[in-house]
This record gives C-alpha cells, structure tokens and sequence, in this order.
C-alpha cells in the first residue's frame, strides 16, 4: 500500500514515502533534489527504494520537468497521477474564476491547512503562505471556501529585478533590520517586509470578511527564512504539500475503495 507523494516546484524537487495513502500515514523516506540533477533520481535515492504502488504529485515546473520525473518513475509499475485544481476536492472549494488555472501548489496547500484545522476541531478562516521562488497568500474562510490569494515576486527574484533595473546595484545579501544603514541590509529588509506585510494585510482582509480572527500556516522552502520577522501570529508547516497530497489521495480512495485508486 506505499505511497509516493511528490511536490515539484519552481527549483526543487521533494519527495516523500508513506506507508499508505492516508492522513497520518508513517513516513518511510524523503528526499528533495534540484531539478537539474532529476536524472540521478532512479539510480540515486528512487532505486533505493521499495516500489510504492501509487504515486500522486504537484507539479508548478512545467511540461519539460514533467516528462523527465516521469521518465525516473518509470523504474516502477505504479500509476502517476498529477493534482489538477478543480472546483471542489477534499472540503475545500474553489472560488477562483477559473478553477483549473490555480496552481496546483497552492491548491493542494490550501487542501493540506484545511485538514490540519479540521482534524483538531477548528472552524475558524484561515491564511496559508507559501514562501519559495515566488510568494503565495490565500484566503480561506470558515466553510472551506478559497476566496482569493495574491502573488509576489520572493526575495530572490526582487533582489535580481534590483540589480537588473538599478544601475551599479550589486551587492551581497545582507541582514534584516528594523533601520537599514546600507545597501544591504535595505535590500533584504525591504524584501523581508514586503512580504509580511502582504501576510498581514491578507490577515486584516479576512478577519473583516469573516468577522473572526484568522490562522495563518506558512510553509515552503524559505519559510524559516521569514519566520522571524512575521508580523502575524503563524504555524511553520515545512510538510503542508505533502499533507495536502494525503488528503486528496485519501479521499479519492475511500470514495472507491474497492478499485484502485485512479489519482
């Protein structure tokens, strides 16, 4: 009954091995590997592995990348399928205009913080940050309705829009600081900023939508990164795709559990 969870973004790729296909599912191994170096997967940590009989995935990275995991997995019989974003899945309904046009990351990020609220009981709105190449902020309130999110550019892709756009503007990464006294520091900090201030004004947004206060859950490669200086009280999830990933493959199976699981 293995279960290989992959999450493929913009520069890496992660992978994660379950027991099963089921919330709380025993972690039997992980691994994450730059998207350059995806080849070494099948002779590398993949053919270390016992052949897991599903394999479910998000994929940000585009076709190219898609092939060439599928490529790897093809050292296994088992049946790959990748997350689509859809109206409704796994109690979470969404409200962008058109439903398959979200990326599949944060569709499956804001699937995997719904069921972290509802396995503890909680009916509250909820902010999930994903912090990576890009930066994701979305809303999802009470019921489980995604009402909106926005996109912007993470502190890697800031600073190099900098240095393209600003004559002699190249300088190492510095350190965030509430007073900035170099160039720096001031390019890390305003970086840094921006981005908790987008959190915090999507925090603000919601609790008035809803008239309740919200949980915020941030997760992604470069959440520790941002931890310290967050403006809002927040749940550091390094795990959160890969939750989502076992919800769906969860739900789809219990909904045919005598076939098997068509991801």
């Amino acid at each position: 009954m293995t279960f290989l969870a992959l999450d493929v973004g913009n520069t890496r790729l992660k992978w994660a091995l379950y027991e099963q296909p089921a919330v709380g599912a025993r972690l039997m191994a992980h691994g994450v590997q730059f998207l350059e170096n995806i080849e070494t997967l099948a002779d590398g940590d993949w053919g270390r592995l016992s052949a897991p009989r599903w394999v479910l995935g998000c994929i940000v990275a585009g076709d190219a990348v898609k092939r060439r995991v599928e490529e790897q997995l093809e050292i296994w019989d088992a049946p790959v399928q990748w997350v689509v974003s859809s109206a409704q899945e796994a109690g979470v309904t969404n409200g962008y205009d058109h439903p398959a046009r979200l990326g599949s990351d944060r569709w499956v990020a804001m699937i995997g913080a719904r069921q972290r609220l509802v396995a503890r009981g909680w009916k509250k709105p909820c902010v999930v940050v994903m912090v990576g190449t890009a930066v994701t902020v979305e809303a999802i309130d009470a019921d489980g309705r995604f009402l909106g999110g926005v996109i912007l550019p993470g502190h890697g892709i800031m600073l190099r829009a900098l240095e393209s756009g600003t004559a002699g503007l190249h300088v190492p990464t510095g350190e965030v600081r509430n007073f900035p006294t170099n160039t720096s520091d001031a390019l890390t900090s305003g970086g840094t900023f921006a981005i908790s201030g987008a959190v915090r004004r999507m925090v603000d947004n919601l609790r008035e939508h809803c008239g309740q206060e919200p949980v915020c859950i941030m997760t992604g490669g470069a959440g520790w990164k941002m931890a310290p200086s967050m403006a809002v009280p927040f749940e550091l999830v390094e795990t959160l795709i890969f939750d989502g990933l076992l919800e769906i493959a969860h739900k789809r199976f219990n909904a045919q559990p005598t076939l098997t699981p068509e991801f």
